[in-house]
């Protein structure tokens, strides 16, 4: 499967952590490194069973991205394959998924019946993904009343993200591991 990736990434983002400088000030929270903005809040998302860190929400304006990032071959891409696999899932839970090209390229607009406290209720969500060197990068929008201004916020947050593959020997789609930052206490 080909990279899926905006024809800028390199120097636009989401980012390789060897294409930002050492001086660059990044989050690190080991495979994602988030650069920090004003106003931007950042939960680690834990498996209840594993209590292992999956992925990280940011919330900007009352606004939510979810980012996970993936080994991934040199040559291959993962997003195409991706795509594919949550269109059915989607579908397994009676929800409903349309493709469009959004800022960085093909992304899927979703919507899933839930029920929240006895309630029947609409969830939608918009999935993102860039192919980088080795890894693959995947963001999820769940935000109710996603204006187009707030929606180029989320993707600015993803852009100036960086990725660390790092040297440890994953298959491909395998879960980058995530830990919460070290706290300097100088």
């Amino acid at each position: 499967m080909t990279k899926s990736a905006p024809q800028d990434r390199a120097t636009g983002g989401p980012f390789d952590i060897e294409e930002i400088g050492l001086l660059t000030p990044y989050l690190d929270f080991g495979s994602i490194r988030i650069a920090p903005r004003q106003g931007l809040q950042i939960r680690a998302d834990v498996e209840e069973t594993t209590k292992k860190i999956v992925a990280l929400t940011v919330e900007l304006s009352g606004h939510r991205l979810q980012l996970q990032a993936f080994a991934a071959s040199k040559s291959e891409g993962l997003w195409l394959t991706t795509i594919t696999a949550i269109e059915a899932g989607l579908k397994a839970q009676n929800g409903n998924s349309s493709r469009h090209q959004g800022l960085l390229g093909l992304e899927l607009h979703a919507s899933v019946p839930v029920e929240v406290a006895g309630k029947k209720e609409v969830r939608y969500s918009r999935f993102m993904g860039v192919d980088g060197p080795r890894w693959f990068l995947r963001g999820v929008i769940n935000s109710p009343g996603l204006d187009d201004y707030h929606y180029g916020k989320l993707v600015e947050v993803f852009r100036t993200t960086a990725v660390s593959r790092g040297d440890i020997a994953l298959p491909p789609g395998e879960l980058l591991p995530l830990r919460l930052p070290v706290q300097n206490n100088e």
